[in-house]
């Protein structure tokens, strides 16, 4: 696929994406709206769910940026991903918390809480923005988990495909410009960035996909946001328990607990 039909195809898929991702929210708003949650059953229905609605699109800003950089970094953290959403939905309902105040003040002069009432508001919004991302993350269409939730029981090593045998279907997406020199792909997001010899290319899709596509590589899932190719290891970290496969362009692939012994049967280790 040229370079140029490449980038279209992939900010119209974003922008799907996001499309989908607003409508779910809207969705979440209307049920708020019912529910009236945090003092708001004085407002009349339709000033309920639209105060709900406008909260839960502008909380798009904030939440989503904050949960794709805990699925990037969680795993090269090595931190369980609990403590990662915990954290992430703390940090992104400080700006909420303001910008709740600020529309409850209702164009009216915007007066500074005390700490107490601070405190509780940040709590409260805490509480209705953990909920969200909860509920945000349990639907497939919108979920920043993706292969993470469930990912693929290991499988045995598969024998290099003859010459003469068409290459994986994973390979026809990348752009001339990467090659298809595979060394590993890593989950970003709704995305696996597939890293080559020659660079990087994102790819929307899902990890498990991704790795069925792979037909003939010889290769490996090692974490659950990692696969590696069996050719592109050329060293190995430990730092205690945890292990890291360098890869041939310097990049180091996180293994998990799970893969060691496996990795380790298997002679990658």
């Amino acid at each position: 696929m040229p370079m140029g039909d490449s980038g279209q195809t992939g900010r119209a898929m974003v922008a799907r994406q996001i499309i989908i991702d607003l409508a779910v929210l809207a969705a979440i708003g209307v049920v708020l709206g019912f529910l009236a949650p945090l003092g708001t059953g004085y407002m009349s229905l339709p000033m309920r769910i639209a105060y709900w609605v406008v909260l839960a699109l502008a909380g798009y800003l904030f939440y989503k940026p904050i949960g794709a950089l805990v699925v990037r970094w969680g795993p090269k953290l090595a931190f369980p991903s609990w403590v990662m959403w915990t954290a992430s939905v703390f940090i992104a309902s400080i700006p909420m918390s303001i910008l709740v105040w600020v529309v409850n003040a209702g164009g009216g002069r915007v007066r500074v809480p005390s700490l107490e009432v601070a405190l509780t508001h940040y709590l409260a919004v805490c509480v209705v923005g953990a909920v969200v991302t909860l509920m945000f993350n349990l639907l497939p269409a919108t979920s920043q988990n993706g292969a993470a939730v469930e990912p693929p029981a290991p499988a045995p090593l598969p024998e290099l495909a003859p010459a003469a045998a068409p290459q994986p279907r994973f390979l026809d997406r990348l752009p001339a410009a990467v090659g298809t020199d595979l060394l590993a792909l890593e989950m970003e997001d709704h995305y696996v960035r597939a890293h080559t010899a020659l660079g990087n290319e994102l790819v929307l899709m899902r990890m498990r996909d991704a790795v069925a596509e792979l037909d003939g590589i010889a290769g490996e899932q090692v974490h659950r946001s990692w696969w590696v190719a069996r050719g592109a290891v050329a060293d190995v970290k430990r730092d205690g328990r945890n292990v890291r496969l360098v890869l041939d362009n310097g990049l180091e692939a996180p293994v998990s607990r799970a893969n060691v012994s496996l990795l380790k049967e298997r002679g990658w280790i």
